[in-house]
């Protein structure tokens, strides 16, 4: 049986040595390309056979997973993707579904093993989570946070002011304050800055910029 070649793009060394174990290890499959970056990977698709690429999202070099996901659906759409990542950033899953990625898989929360999911993957099933990981901010679940709040607090993370916040995502400037207030309450936080600081930590929000 003719096996799958699988890329990895991971810039964690030990998820991206596991990766390549399981890979090495299965009957299925065969280890094409492993890279700590996906600023190339694009280029390396068009030089080589690949069927499967496991690919993370937030990388060290500012590279981001999803971005060259994009780029290579465009180019080799053929190629099966499975997005993977340990940061539970509520707004991914969308994102992955809409540039077309197969399947998500979440590093240390998911219920089945990153072979399941290749193996589903590569049978044509689409396979994703419900949702994001619940992760705790201060006193409160991510889960209690309104989309629009997590909006506000993915902004108000690149140290943003509240007009600023306000101005870049259309709303007024004490809906922001309100936004903010309600987040604190729910959190326990006592500033707006500890509440950003808390959040990019844990990344339950990650800024595009």
């Amino acid at each position: 049986m003719e096996k799958y070649r699988v890329m990895i793009v991971d810039d964690q060394s030990i998820s991206r040595h596991l990766f390549e174990m399981y890979v090495n290890n299965s009957p299925k499959y065969e280890l094409a390309f492993s890279l700590s970056s996906a600023q190339a990977a694009d280029v390396y698709i068009l030089r080589h056979q690949v069927d499967l690429i496991l690919m993370d999202i937030l990388m060290n070099d500012g590279s981001n997973g999803l971005d060259a996901a994009e780029k290579i659906k465009s180019l080799r759409p053929e190629i099966k993707i499975i997005a993977v990542t340990s940061m539970p950033e509520y707004s991914w899953l969308e994102k992955a579904k809409s540039i077309g990625i197969e399947s998500f898989w979440y590093k240390e929360a998911d219920e089945q093993t990153i072979l399941e999911v290749m193996d589903r993957t590569m049978a044509g099933d689409h396979v994703y989570p419900r949702s994001s990981p619940t992760v705790k901010l201060g006193l409160a679940d991510s889960s209690e946070f309104t989309e629009r709040e997590l909006e506000i607090l993915r902004v108000v993370t690149t140290g943003a002011t509240n007009q600023q916040v306000a101005e870049q995502l259309g709303i007024s400037e004490n809906t922001v304050k309100s936004h903010v207030r309600s987040m604190l309450d729910k959190t326990g936080f006592r500033s707006r800055t500890e509440l950003a600081i808390k959040a990019r930590v844990i990344g339950i929000t990650i800024s595009n910029s």
